[in-house]
Protein backbone atom coordinates (compact mmCIF):
# COMPACT_ATOMS: atom_id res chain seq x y z
CA UNK A 1 0.00 0.00 0.00
CA UNK A 2 1.61 3.23 -1.13
CA UNK A 3 -0.49 5.70 0.84
CA UNK A 4 -3.61 6.21 2.87
CA UNK A 5 -7.26 6.13 1.96
CA UNK A 6 -10.48 7.09 3.71
CA UNK A 7 -12.67 4.26 4.94
CA UNK A 8 -16.15 3.87 3.53
CA UNK A 9 -19.01 4.18 6.00
CA UNK A 10 -19.44 0.39 5.98
CA UNK A 11 -15.72 -0.18 6.55
CA UNK A 12 -15.71 2.29 9.43
CA UNK A 13 -18.52 0.38 11.11
CA UNK A 14 -16.57 -2.87 10.67
CA UNK A 15 -13.41 -1.31 12.09
CA UNK A 16 -15.28 0.03 15.10
CA UNK A 17 -16.97 -3.33 15.68
CA UNK A 18 -13.62 -5.13 15.57
CA UNK A 19 -11.89 -2.55 17.78
CA UNK A 20 -14.73 -2.82 20.30
CA UNK A 21 -14.72 -6.61 20.42
CA UNK A 22 -13.99 -8.30 23.72
CA UNK A 23 -10.26 -9.17 24.12
CA UNK A 24 -9.25 -7.36 20.91
CA UNK A 25 -6.57 -4.82 21.82
CA UNK A 26 -4.66 -2.60 19.37
CA UNK A 27 -1.91 -5.14 18.67
CA UNK A 28 -4.39 -7.94 18.05
CA UNK A 29 -6.56 -5.64 15.90
CA UNK A 30 -3.75 -4.99 13.43
CA UNK A 31 -2.66 -8.63 13.44
CA UNK A 32 -6.20 -9.58 12.48
CA UNK A 33 -6.29 -6.98 9.71
CA UNK A 34 -2.88 -8.15 8.46
CA UNK A 35 -4.02 -11.76 8.46
CA UNK A 36 -7.48 -11.41 6.93
CA UNK A 37 -7.19 -8.23 4.91
CA UNK A 38 -10.32 -6.53 6.22
CA UNK A 39 -12.19 -6.01 9.45
CA UNK A 40 -15.24 -7.77 8.01
CA UNK A 41 -13.28 -10.95 7.27
CA UNK A 42 -11.62 -10.77 10.70
CA UNK A 43 -15.01 -10.46 12.42
CA UNK A 44 -16.22 -13.59 10.63
CA UNK A 45 -13.16 -15.52 11.80
CA UNK A 46 -13.27 -14.47 15.47
CA UNK A 47 -15.47 -17.28 16.87
CA UNK A 48 -13.31 -20.00 15.30
CA UNK A 49 -10.06 -18.37 16.47
CA UNK A 50 -11.38 -17.97 20.03
CA UNK A 51 -12.41 -21.64 20.15
CA UNK A 52 -8.92 -22.68 19.05
CA UNK A 53 -7.56 -20.61 21.92
CA UNK A 54 -9.69 -22.51 24.43
CA UNK A 55 -12.86 -20.43 24.67
CA UNK A 56 -16.21 -22.21 24.52
CA UNK A 57 -18.29 -19.24 23.33
CA UNK A 58 -17.68 -16.42 20.88
CA UNK A 59 -16.23 -13.08 22.07
CA UNK A 60 -18.73 -10.27 22.56
CA UNK A 61 -18.87 -8.22 19.36
CA UNK A 62 -20.73 -4.89 19.12
CA UNK A 63 -23.55 -4.90 16.62
CA UNK A 64 -23.71 -2.53 13.67
CA UNK A 65 -26.56 -0.74 15.46
CA UNK A 66 -24.36 -0.26 18.53
CA UNK A 67 -21.67 1.34 16.39
CA UNK A 68 -24.06 3.54 14.47
CA UNK A 69 -25.32 4.86 17.81
CA UNK A 70 -21.72 5.65 18.83
CA UNK A 71 -21.07 7.47 15.56
CA UNK A 72 -24.25 9.51 16.03
CA UNK A 73 -23.33 10.34 19.64
CA UNK A 74 -19.91 11.58 18.55
CA UNK A 75 -21.35 13.60 15.66
CA UNK A 76 -23.71 15.46 18.00
CA UNK A 77 -20.92 17.70 19.43
CA UNK A 78 -19.31 17.86 15.97
CA UNK A 79 -16.91 14.95 16.43
CA UNK A 80 -15.78 12.13 14.16
CA UNK A 81 -13.67 8.97 14.10
CA UNK A 82 -10.33 8.80 12.26
CA UNK A 83 -8.89 5.38 11.39
CA UNK A 84 -5.20 4.53 11.25
CA UNK A 85 -5.37 3.97 7.50
CA UNK A 86 -6.73 7.48 6.81
CA UNK A 87 -4.66 10.48 5.69
CA UNK A 88 -5.41 12.69 8.69
CA UNK A 89 -4.50 10.08 11.32
CA UNK A 90 -1.34 11.48 12.99
CA UNK A 91 1.84 9.91 11.59
CA UNK A 92 3.64 10.16 14.94
CA UNK A 93 0.93 8.09 16.65
CA UNK A 94 0.94 5.49 13.88
CA UNK A 95 4.63 4.88 14.62
CA UNK A 96 4.18 3.56 18.19
CA UNK A 97 4.04 -0.16 18.94
CA UNK A 98 0.33 -0.20 19.78
CA UNK A 99 -1.44 2.69 18.02
CA UNK A 100 -5.20 2.99 18.50
CA UNK A 101 -6.95 1.57 15.42
CA UNK A 102 -9.23 4.61 15.54
CA UNK A 103 -9.33 7.85 17.49
CA UNK A 104 -12.37 10.01 18.11
CA UNK A 105 -11.95 13.76 17.77
CA UNK A 106 -13.88 16.92 18.60
CA UNK A 107 -12.49 20.17 17.24
CA UNK A 108 -9.67 21.20 14.91
CA UNK A 109 -8.23 17.98 13.51
CA UNK A 110 -5.64 19.94 11.49
CA UNK A 111 -3.69 20.24 14.76
CA UNK A 112 -2.86 16.53 14.48
CA UNK A 113 -0.52 17.31 11.58
CA UNK A 114 1.57 19.85 13.52
CA UNK A 115 4.81 19.35 15.45
CA UNK A 116 3.74 18.69 19.03
CA UNK A 117 5.21 18.54 22.53
CA UNK A 118 3.53 16.98 25.56
CA UNK A 119 3.52 18.92 28.82
CA UNK A 120 2.38 16.86 31.83
CA UNK A 121 2.72 16.86 35.58
CA UNK A 122 1.20 16.63 39.02
CA UNK A 123 -2.49 17.09 39.73
CA UNK A 124 -1.72 18.67 43.12
CA UNK A 125 0.79 21.04 41.56
CA UNK A 126 2.38 23.92 43.40
CA UNK A 127 1.58 27.53 42.48
CA UNK A 128 5.05 27.88 40.94
CA UNK A 129 4.63 24.64 39.00
CA UNK A 130 1.29 25.78 37.61
CA UNK A 131 2.71 29.12 36.50
CA UNK A 132 5.73 27.46 34.90
CA UNK A 133 3.53 24.99 33.02
CA UNK A 134 1.37 27.79 31.64
CA UNK A 135 4.41 29.86 30.67
CA UNK A 136 6.16 26.91 28.98
CA UNK A 137 3.03 26.03 27.02
CA UNK A 138 2.45 29.65 25.99
CA UNK A 139 6.01 30.02 24.74
CA UNK A 140 6.01 26.66 22.93
CA UNK A 141 2.75 27.57 21.18
CA UNK A 142 4.17 30.98 20.25
CA UNK A 143 7.11 29.14 18.66
CA UNK A 144 4.68 27.23 16.41
CA UNK A 145 4.35 23.99 18.36
CA UNK A 146 1.16 22.30 19.54
CA UNK A 147 0.99 21.39 23.23
CA UNK A 148 -0.51 18.00 24.11
CA UNK A 149 -1.68 17.07 27.59
CA UNK A 150 -4.23 14.96 29.45
CA UNK A 151 -6.79 17.51 30.71
CA UNK A 152 -6.18 16.55 34.34
CA UNK A 153 -6.29 19.16 37.06
CA UNK A 154 -3.04 20.90 37.92
CA UNK A 155 -0.19 20.95 35.41
CA UNK A 156 -2.23 19.53 32.51
CA UNK A 157 -4.94 22.18 32.82
CA UNK A 158 -2.38 24.98 33.00
CA UNK A 159 -0.58 23.65 29.92
CA UNK A 160 -3.80 23.60 27.89
CA UNK A 161 -4.73 27.07 29.10
CA UNK A 162 -1.33 28.54 28.25
CA UNK A 163 -1.17 27.03 24.75
CA UNK A 164 -4.74 27.80 23.71
CA UNK A 165 -5.76 27.44 20.90
CA UNK A 166 -2.71 25.38 19.85
CA UNK A 167 -3.43 22.47 22.18
CA UNK A 168 -4.68 18.88 22.06
CA UNK A 169 -6.39 17.31 25.08
CA UNK A 170 -6.22 13.49 25.20
CA UNK A 171 -8.93 12.19 27.51
CA UNK A 172 -9.21 8.78 29.18
CA UNK A 173 -12.95 8.33 28.64
CA UNK A 174 -15.17 9.25 25.72
CA UNK A 175 -14.43 12.53 23.97
CA UNK A 176 -17.90 13.73 24.96
CA UNK A 177 -17.51 12.99 28.68
CA UNK A 178 -16.40 15.81 31.00
CA UNK A 179 -13.70 14.73 33.47
CA UNK A 180 -12.78 16.09 35.91
CA UNK A 181 -15.85 18.22 36.53
CA UNK A 182 -13.75 21.21 37.56
CA UNK A 183 -12.36 21.35 34.01
CA UNK A 184 -15.80 21.50 32.35
CA UNK A 185 -15.34 25.05 31.05
CA UNK A 186 -11.79 24.32 29.88
CA UNK A 187 -12.86 21.15 28.06
CA UNK A 188 -15.69 23.02 26.33
CA UNK A 189 -13.25 25.71 25.23
CA UNK A 190 -10.77 23.14 23.91
CA UNK A 191 -13.53 21.40 21.94
CA UNK A 192 -14.57 24.73 20.42
CA UNK A 193 -11.14 26.29 19.77
CA UNK A 194 -8.60 23.44 19.82
CA UNK A 195 -8.91 19.62 19.79
CA UNK A 196 -10.07 16.77 22.03
CA UNK A 197 -8.86 13.24 21.25
CA UNK A 198 -10.03 9.94 22.75
CA UNK A 199 -9.61 6.24 22.07
CA UNK A 200 -12.67 5.10 24.04
CA UNK A 201 -16.21 5.13 22.68
CA UNK A 202 -18.48 8.12 23.29
CA UNK A 203 -20.24 7.90 26.61
CA UNK A 204 -17.40 5.96 28.27
CA UNK A 205 -16.77 7.18 31.82
CA UNK A 206 -13.01 7.05 32.53
CA UNK A 207 -11.77 4.27 34.80
CA UNK A 208 -8.31 3.73 36.31
CA UNK A 209 -7.32 1.21 33.63
CA UNK A 210 -8.00 3.74 30.88
CA UNK A 211 -5.36 6.25 31.97
CA UNK A 212 -2.21 4.30 30.95
CA UNK A 213 -3.81 3.81 27.52
CA UNK A 214 -4.44 7.56 27.34
CA UNK A 215 -0.84 8.28 28.39
CA UNK A 216 0.64 6.33 25.46
CA UNK A 217 -1.40 8.51 23.11
CA UNK A 218 -0.18 11.72 24.79
CA UNK A 219 3.45 10.70 24.28
CA UNK A 220 2.73 9.09 20.91
CA UNK A 221 1.36 12.32 19.47
CA UNK A 222 4.44 14.24 20.58
CA UNK A 223 8.06 14.68 19.53
CA UNK A 224 8.95 15.01 23.20
CA UNK A 225 7.39 14.89 26.66
CA UNK A 226 8.08 17.58 29.28
CA UNK A 227 7.40 16.71 32.93
CA UNK A 228 7.00 19.78 35.13
CA UNK A 229 6.20 18.28 38.53
CA UNK A 230 5.67 14.62 39.40
CA UNK A 231 5.71 12.55 42.54
CA UNK A 232 7.32 9.13 42.51
CA UNK A 233 5.16 6.44 40.85
CA UNK A 234 2.89 9.06 39.28
CA UNK A 235 1.00 8.86 36.01
CA UNK A 236 3.27 11.54 34.56
CA UNK A 237 6.24 9.22 34.99
CA UNK A 238 4.32 6.53 33.12
CA UNK A 239 3.88 8.98 30.25
CA UNK A 240 7.61 9.79 30.34
CA UNK A 241 8.53 6.10 30.35
CA UNK A 242 6.25 5.49 27.39
CA UNK A 243 7.83 8.40 25.54
CA UNK A 244 11.25 6.83 26.05
CA UNK A 245 10.00 3.45 24.83
CA UNK A 246 8.56 5.17 21.75
CA UNK A 247 11.94 6.72 20.96
CA UNK A 248 10.89 10.26 21.86
CA UNK A 249 12.81 12.82 23.89
CA UNK A 250 12.05 13.27 27.60
CA UNK A 251 12.56 16.61 29.36
CA UNK A 252 12.13 17.29 33.07
CA UNK A 253 12.05 20.43 35.20
CA UNK A 254 14.24 20.05 38.32
CA UNK A 255 12.93 20.89 41.77
CA UNK A 256 13.80 20.98 45.43
CA UNK A 257 14.58 17.56 46.95
CA UNK A 258 12.44 18.68 49.89
CA UNK A 259 9.31 18.80 47.71
CA UNK A 260 7.75 15.36 47.03
CA UNK A 261 6.35 16.76 43.79
CA UNK A 262 9.90 17.19 42.47
CA UNK A 263 11.14 13.69 43.19
CA UNK A 264 9.79 12.20 39.99
CA UNK A 265 11.38 14.87 37.80
CA UNK A 266 14.69 14.68 39.63
CA UNK A 267 14.67 10.90 39.19
CA UNK A 268 14.03 11.30 35.45
CA UNK A 269 17.02 13.64 35.18
CA UNK A 270 19.26 11.15 37.01
CA UNK A 271 18.09 8.51 34.52
CA UNK A 272 19.00 10.63 31.50
CA UNK A 273 16.12 13.03 30.87
CA UNK A 274 17.16 16.48 29.64
CA UNK A 275 17.04 19.15 32.34
CA UNK A 276 15.01 22.16 31.24
CA UNK A 277 14.00 25.38 32.93
CA UNK A 278 12.48 27.32 30.02
CA UNK A 279 10.86 26.90 26.63
CA UNK A 280 14.17 27.92 25.06
CA UNK A 281 15.81 24.83 26.57
CA UNK A 282 13.05 22.65 25.11
CA UNK A 283 13.37 24.24 21.68
CA UNK A 284 17.14 23.69 21.80
CA UNK A 285 16.56 20.03 22.59
CA UNK A 286 14.03 19.68 19.80
CA UNK A 287 16.60 21.05 17.38
CA UNK A 288 18.07 17.54 17.37
CA UNK A 289 14.72 15.98 16.47
CA UNK A 290 13.64 15.93 12.83
CA UNK A 291 9.94 15.47 13.47
CA UNK A 292 9.68 13.28 10.38
CA UNK A 293 7.80 10.00 10.63
CA UNK A 294 7.47 7.19 8.14
CA UNK A 295 4.68 8.15 5.71
CA UNK A 296 3.83 4.48 5.09
CA UNK A 297 1.68 2.68 7.68
CA UNK A 298 3.33 -0.13 9.64
CA UNK A 299 0.51 -2.39 8.57
CA UNK A 300 -0.12 -2.54 4.84
CA UNK A 301 -3.73 -3.39 5.68
CA UNK A 302 -3.65 -6.10 3.04
CA UNK A 303 -3.73 -9.90 3.53
CA UNK A 304 -0.46 -11.55 4.47
CA UNK A 305 0.30 -15.27 4.09
CA UNK A 306 -1.29 -17.13 7.00
CA UNK A 307 0.76 -19.41 9.21
CA UNK A 308 0.65 -23.07 8.24
CA UNK A 309 -2.19 -24.58 10.28
CA UNK A 310 -0.30 -27.77 11.02
CA UNK A 311 2.61 -25.75 12.42
CA UNK A 312 0.19 -23.69 14.53
CA UNK A 313 -1.24 -26.93 15.94
CA UNK A 314 2.27 -28.13 16.81
CA UNK A 315 3.24 -24.76 18.29
CA UNK A 316 0.18 -24.35 20.52
CA UNK A 317 1.25 -26.51 23.48
CA UNK A 318 4.88 -25.38 23.26
CA UNK A 319 4.03 -21.67 23.23
CA UNK A 320 1.50 -21.85 26.06
CA UNK A 321 3.82 -24.12 28.05
CA UNK A 322 6.58 -21.51 27.98
CA UNK A 323 4.31 -18.70 29.16
CA UNK A 324 3.39 -17.91 32.74
CA UNK A 325 2.12 -15.01 34.83
CA UNK A 326 5.35 -13.02 34.40
CA UNK A 327 5.60 -10.99 31.16
CA UNK A 328 7.89 -12.47 28.51
CA UNK A 329 9.12 -10.68 25.38
CA UNK A 330 7.51 -12.08 22.24
CA UNK A 331 10.89 -12.12 20.46
CA UNK A 332 12.35 -14.25 23.26
CA UNK A 333 9.35 -16.57 23.11
CA UNK A 334 9.85 -17.06 19.36
CA UNK A 335 13.55 -17.84 19.92
CA UNK A 336 12.80 -20.43 22.59
CA UNK A 337 10.01 -22.09 20.60
CA UNK A 338 12.22 -22.77 17.55
CA UNK A 339 9.15 -22.26 15.38
CA UNK A 340 8.23 -19.63 12.82
CA UNK A 341 7.11 -16.22 13.98
CA UNK A 342 3.76 -16.46 12.13
CA UNK A 343 2.91 -19.68 13.96
CA UNK A 344 3.81 -18.28 17.37
CA UNK A 345 1.91 -15.06 16.72
CA UNK A 346 -1.12 -17.06 15.59
CA UNK A 347 -1.14 -19.00 18.87
CA UNK A 348 -0.85 -15.78 20.88
CA UNK A 349 -3.69 -14.21 18.91
CA UNK A 350 -5.96 -17.20 19.60
CA UNK A 351 -5.10 -17.15 23.31
CA UNK A 352 -5.84 -13.43 23.58
CA UNK A 353 -9.19 -13.78 21.84
CA UNK A 354 -10.02 -16.57 24.30
CA UNK A 355 -9.25 -14.25 27.22
CA UNK A 356 -6.20 -16.23 28.32
CA UNK A 357 -3.45 -13.76 27.40
CA UNK A 358 -2.43 -10.29 28.58
CA UNK A 359 -0.23 -7.94 26.58
CA UNK A 360 2.26 -5.60 28.26
CA UNK A 361 4.41 -2.64 27.18
CA UNK A 362 7.61 -3.56 25.37
CA UNK A 363 5.91 -6.27 23.26
CA UNK A 364 5.62 -8.66 26.21
CA UNK A 365 2.89 -11.18 26.98
CA UNK A 366 1.78 -13.28 29.94
CA UNK A 367 -0.84 -15.91 30.60
CA UNK A 368 -3.92 -14.80 32.50
CA UNK A 369 -4.89 -17.16 35.29
CA UNK A 370 -8.31 -17.33 36.95
CA UNK A 371 -8.44 -15.52 40.30
CA UNK A 372 -7.66 -17.76 43.23
CA UNK A 373 -5.10 -19.91 41.38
Amino acid sequence: MSGYRPLSDAERVDWLRLAGTENVGPVTFFQLIDRFGSAREALAALPSLARRGGRTGAPKIPTAADIQAQVAALAKPGGRWIAATEPDYPASLREIADPPPLISTIGRTELLGKRSVAVVGARNASANGRKLARDLARDLAAAGLVVVSGLARGIDAMAHDGAMPRTVAVVAGGADIVYPEENRALQARIGAEALIVAEMAPGTVPQARHFPRRNRIISGLSLATVVVEAAERSGSLITARMAGEQGREVFAVPGSPLDPRARGCNALIREGAILVESAEHILEGLGRVSGAFDPVPKSALEPRPAADESEVDRARSTVLGLLGPSPLAVDELIRQCHMSAPAVLAVLLEAELAGRLDRHPGNKVSLRYPSGL
